[in-house]
């Protein structure tokens, strides 16, 4: 991606991801992000919404095909894209300019929400080089102080990394100190 412009946006959908193909076969799903900023007026002592940034956005292949499965209208997403640059004629004759972020990344926001991963697997593919995806559900992570396949949860494979549970980093207890 050199010399193009990369942003992160963080904001709400404004409608369901509209998934299309190209006359090529291919993917795509166009979606509007609404970023509002949320600001401190000293005066009244309280957040007010600033102006609001509506970013047309575009995503391709199997990543489309996530978003529109995946996301819905006012979910807050973060999404990380370049920006494009695009100019045409509108049908009155004049000339417009938009400015659009083609997405390579994008995910539900956890702020305020919980989200569940369901991992996708590649079969071999296709002719145009293309896999169709498949989806599997995630093994959950165990519980600490459970024993495995307790609470409905299955047990962790040995070899499988994203079963492991995660140790913090601020978890002391093996330190000298």
């Amino acid at each position: 991606m050199a010399g193009e412009t990369v942003l992160t946006i963080v904001g709400n959908l404004t409608a369901d991801p509209e998934l299309r193909a190209t006359s090529g076969g291919v993917s795509v799903a166009g979606f509007t992000i609404a970023a509002t900023p949320r600001v401190y007026d000293r005066r009244s002592q309280q957040w007010e919404d600033g102006q609001a940034l509506f970013l047309r956005c575009s995503a391709w292949r199997e990543l489309a095909e996530h978003c529109a499965a995946s996301l819905s209208k006012g979910m807050r997403v973060i999404a990380r894209g370049a920006l494009r640059q695009r100019s045409y004629q509108a049908n009155d004759g004049t000339q417009r300019t938009v400015i659009e972020m083609t997405v390579d990344e994008i995910g539900p926001s956890l702020r305020y929400a919980k989200a569940a991963v369901v991992r996708t697997t590649n079969p071999a593919p296709r002719a145009n080089g293309f896999a169709p995806m498949r989806t599997e559900p995630a093994a959950p992570a165990p519980v600490a102080g459970e024993p495995a396949g307790a609470g409905g949860r299955a047990p962790v494979a040995e070899d499988d990394p994203w079963g492991a549970p995660v140790q913090s980093p601020f978890d002391d207890t093996d330190s000298e100190f």
